[in-house]
């Protein structure tokens, strides 16, 4: 009987060898469900849409228009400027649609000064709040 144990083992390790090597090699590496390319890409356009978000508020709140609101409202540039890459993806992208359509509108006079003065004041209070809140 224990020559028996030793031979049976060397069976089942001969056997687990012989389908180690017979398995293909796409079943022990296994294919990515999203390619590293891909992810690459989506990487790339996720920070050039963050970047260009950016931008848009950071010429928002530079405008001459806004530089007067935000004295009279007695908040600091420099601050809001600050807080803005502190904003998430979402809240990003959110502000600076707002931002880009709260200009063309007034662009093309469909909006006076009051109303662009008090959007940003709404705007620029969002981000402080946001930023303050994390």
């Amino acid at each position: 009987m224990k020559k028996f144990i030793p031979h049976l083992l060397g069976i089942q390790f001969a056997f687990l060898i012989t389908l180690a090597l017979a398995a293909p090699h796409s079943a022990i590496a296994q294919d990515h469900v999203v390619a590293p390319s891909q992810i690459q890409r989506d990487v790339a356009a996720s920070s050039s849409t963050r970047q260009q978000n950016q931008a848009q508020l950071e010429n928002f709140v530079s405008s001459p228009e806004a530089q007067q609101a935000l004295k009279s409202a007695h908040l600091d540039a420099n601050q809001v400027k600050n807080a803005i890459p502190n904003l998430n993806n979402e809240e990003l992208a959110e502000l600076s649609a707002r931002s880009e359509k709260a200009q063309a509108d007034f662009s093309a006079g469909k909006m006076s000064d009051r109303d662009l003065i008090i959007i940003l004041i709404a705007i620029v209070a969002l981000i402080l709040i946001i930023v303050a809140v994390r």
